[in-house]
């Protein structure tokens, strides 16, 4: 039970961060470039979440 709420909150978590992420180049004024450093930043706070939460075992 504890793996499957573990799951459902990293991919509600990874869901949010993505639509954050998303909504940005939503605007005409924003380029590609202007917010390749934010999906940069969530794709290492993704990465981090993933890893505490399924490989961070000790």
């Amino acid at each position: 039970m504890q793996k499957l709420t573990t799951f459902l909150g990293s991919l509600l978590a990874i869901a949010f961060l993505l639509g954050l992420a998303t909504t940005l180049t939503r605007s005409p004024m924003i380029g590609f470039f202007d917010v390749l450093p934010v999906y940069i930043l969530m794709g290492i706070a993704i990465f981090m979440m993933v890893y505490e939460a399924f490989f961070d075992k000790k």
